[in-house]
């Protein structure tokens, strides 16, 4: 996660690793490959890959978290004609995926707040190379809505839930809601073969890292993967400092000191988790060989192996989850430009990528100086 503004790469803690985007997969929206050879993989200006697309298919929210939009101010949101139509996002999305994109992810907003849902997961599921088609959500609509995005092509799902306390997560989610339709929705998904449900846990020293335990074992006694994340810096709103951060290796400690864990290795070099899994034994625990992890945006920049573009609702491509301004793909996409044209702006784009906020933000924080701003904000973006 990274400085859309540096542009010198220079002089960085960017971690080693290999990078390798293959051939486009055939069927795919590759031709032109952007000028590419047929060997030679995108990468950008650090040696980054492109292999994962978040897409954020709508701007509202029915929640008010304190830690992405807080319920004490008004938002203003996009006009329906100004968000991109499910065609549309399905062809941005073939051509990212000409360009070594595997891993698609819908994000929000609220993502079951987009009306017809299930028909995009469709259009989406159906292009080849897509190997996961992923989703993240509050919980609140995923009760009645697993099944038809599982029937639709759907292959995991991300909930976010920080408290098990319905005065508590009524409070952090801003409108008051109660914790047990979100575990309804994690039970639903489970049925429908959306597995396995990982759950999203943002810990805020002194809101809520006293249930770190207790989430972990909950949610692992319920077969949930469960990563805690470091209260981030994510755009403007969330009076971000680092006092509240609980760092991931603490996260870790406490959850070890009653549920035994033992250290997992990382998939792929991209993977932003510190995984571990248990050893069970415990009563009411969770069962041996389940995985947990938690990730250290904060204590533990991972920037050196990020794999991430991000496509705003409106159509904006930002290859940071800290950028401010993006590239406006909407505007070619209806002014009648090829697929090949707008392929050569994405990979363009791409290749003078040098973006490390993270690192950047734990170098400023080392030596005193304030976190940069501004940012583009979390609920625009996506997670």
């Amino acid at each position: 996660m990274h400085d859309p503004t540096s542009d010198d790469p220079e002089g960085m803690t960017i971690r080693e690793r290999s990078q390798h985007s293959g051939p486009a997969p055939a069927g795919t929206a590759s031709a032109g490959r952007s000028g590419l050879g047929a060997e030679e993989p995108l990468v950008d200006r650090l040696g980054r890959g492109l292999d994962d697309l978040r897409i954020s298919v709508i701007d509202r929210c029915n929640y008010r978290c304190t830690f992405c939009m807080p319920a004490d101010r008004d938002y203003q949101f996009l006009p329906r004609e100004e968000l991109l139509t499910f065609e549309e996002i399905a062809r941005l999305a073939g051509l990212f995926v000409g360009l070594g994109v595997h891993k698609i992810r819908l994000t929000g907003g609220e993502p079951l707040l987009r009306k017809d849902l299930p028909a995009l997961v469709e259009m989406l599921a159906s292009i080849d190379g897509v190997e996961d088609l992923a989703l993240t959500t509050n919980g609140v609509l995923l009760e009645r809505m697993a099944e038809p995005l599982a029937a639709a092509g759907l292959r995991r799902v991300t909930v976010s839930l920080e408290s098990l306390r319905d005065d508590r997560y009524g409070a952090i989610n801003g409108v008051g809601h109660p914790v047990a339709p979100i575990l309804r929705g994690i039970e639903a998904a489970q049925r429908a073969g959306l597995e396995p449900v990982k759950v999203n846990v943002v810990v805020q020293r002194g809101v809520n890292d006293d249930e770190v335990v207790d989430l972990a074992r909950e949610l692992g006694r319920r077969r949930c993967v469960v990563r805690f994340i470091e209260f981030m810096d994510v755009g403007t709103l969330n009076d971000w400092g680092e006092a509240k951060v609980l760092s991931a290796r603490e996260i870790v400690q406490r959850v070890a000191a009653e549920l035994p864990l033992t250290p997992r290795a990382r998939r792929r070099a991209s993977d932003t988790a510190l995984r571990h899994e248990y050893l069970g034994g415990t009563p009411d625990g969770p069962p041996a060989g389940l995985e947990v992890g938690a990730i250290a945006s904060i204590t533990e920049p991972f920037c050196g192996d990020c794999t991430r573009a991000r496509l705003t609702s409106e159509g904006a491509l930002h290859t940071c989850l800290f950028s401010h301004a993006g590239l406006d793909l909407k505007a070619p996409l209806r002014g009648g430009a090829t697929d090949a044209q707008i392929e050569r702006l994405i990979a363009d784009r791409w290749r003078r990528r040098a973006d490390r906020y993270s690192e950047e933000r734990a170098e400023r924080m080392a030596s005193g100086s304030r976190v940069a701003e501004p940012k583009i904000e979390m609920y625009r973006i996506g997670g």
